[in-house]
């Protein structure tokens, strides 16, 4: 049953998407992001030579180009995502096309990752196959979903047993949102 709740809770957030971020303006939502992972980077300690996880935006999710060259000018090292057949996720760094294996996540000290949305208590909604469900399981780090304002969600979303919580939501016009886990 969870499964599809899961999946029209995901058409209803989509269409949201679909209706709502048109109208953003994606470089201050872009410019705010950035700041907010400097915040979090700094926050955990990071300085150069140390890992971070994020990943490459598509149109209609937060946007995180300026996040991840933020971060890689003050010398942390950022590894995005590359999905597999299976989906599971190997990992690259930004810029570099050379994988780095799929235990990689487990030297990042925060995970920046997609979410269609989050609820107060951690539970993250992702797209449903379960990629970063997999990767979660091989780290320890912080782990922030990025999201737009309206996708931080009172109301409890649909979990499973295999769904691993985040730690926080960043979106543009909130920032840091600690959720309780």
């Amino acid at each position: 049953m969870a499964g599809a709740t899961k999946d029209a809770e995901r058409r209803r957030l989509a269409a949201l998407r679909r209706e709502r971020v048109p109208g953003r303006d994606r470089a201050k939502d872009a410019e705010s992001l950035e700041l907010g992972a400097l915040e979090v980077a700094y926050a955990e300690g990071l300085g150069p030579g140390d890992w971070v996880a994020a990943y490459e935006s598509l149109a209609s999710e937060p946007p995180t180009q300026s996040l991840i060259a933020a971060l890689t000018a003050r010398g942390i090292r950022v590894m995005v995502p590359v999905t597999l057949p299976d989906w599971d996720l190997d990992w690259r760094e930004a810029g570099d096309e050379r994988l780095l294996g799929r235990d990689a996540v487990a030297d990042a000290r925060v995970v920046f990752l997609p979410a269609q949305a989050v609820d107060r208590h951690g539970t993250r909604l992702g797209r449903g196959k379960g990629c970063y469900d997999r990767a979660l399981a091989r780290t320890t780090a912080r782990t922030v979903a990025l999201v737009h304002p309206w996708e931080v969600l009172e109301e409890a979303l649909p979990a499973e047993p295999h769904d691993h919580p985040v730690d926080a939501a960043l979106t543009a016009e909130q920032g840091l949102v600690r959720l309780t886990g």
